[in-house]
């Protein structure tokens, strides 16, 4: 009669299954999904950083196009010129058409008046229009370059747009209670030599 005998065989359940090629992938994967994850998402968000960037430029350009091409007369300082103001709306229009939520900037609040002559309008809003921080929207009209040692009177437009890393939700699923990346402002400015 034979004695069974029992140990620590390597055919038992448990060891055969944690023996096996299978689970030795499996676990690889688990450790190798979190930083997966984390690069695909940090791919995208500065993707989409960068995107904002150049939509941001291009209207920023359409926006000291526009004004430029007005002279300066209309600058009487009773309140933004129809320069400004046309330049202004074209802006806000250009952010809504690329689907980038204006910040509250088409709002009739959102225009600063003016009370003084200046050449000057800056507009700031603060958590409106559904964006998580300030947007400050700029346009000089007599913006002075220095080219070959003549002045060149320009019209510069300037956009600082708040942005918020999504990175953040992932980071607060691997490591709960973390936070990361705050809102940034993304800047993006454009200049014109004005046509007087």
């Amino acid at each position: 009669m034979r004695k069974r005998r029992h140990g620590n065989r390597r055919d038992d359940l448990g060891l055969r299954h944690f023996a096996s090629t299978e689970a030795s992938q499996l676990l690889e994967f688990a450790v190798a999904l979190p930083l997966l994850v984390v690069l695909v998402v940090g791919i995208f968000d500065f993707g989409e950083a960068l995107n904002l960037k150049h939509q941001l430029r291009d209207a920023a350009r359409e926006g000291a196009r526009l004004a430029s091409s007005v002279p300066l007369s209309d600058v009487t300082g009773g309140g933004p010129p129809t320069s400004v103001l046309r330049a202004w709306n074209l802006v806000d229009a250009y952010l809504l058409r690329s689907q980038i939520k204006d910040c509250g900037l088409g709002s009739p609040s959102a225009v600063p008046a003016l009370t003084a002559l200046n050449y000057s309008w800056t507009s700031t809003t603060t958590n409106s229009g559904g964006c998580s921080g300030t947007l400050t929207f700029t346009i000089d009209r007599a913006y002075v370059v220095r080219s070959n040692n003549i002045d060149v009177i320009c019209t510069k437009v300037s956009i600082n747009y708040p942005f918020q890393w999504h990175f953040n939700r992932v980071i607060q699923l691997l490591v709960g209670g973390s936070t990361y990346g705050p809102t940034i402002q993304i800047a993006a400015d454009a200049l014109m030599p004005n046509l007087e």
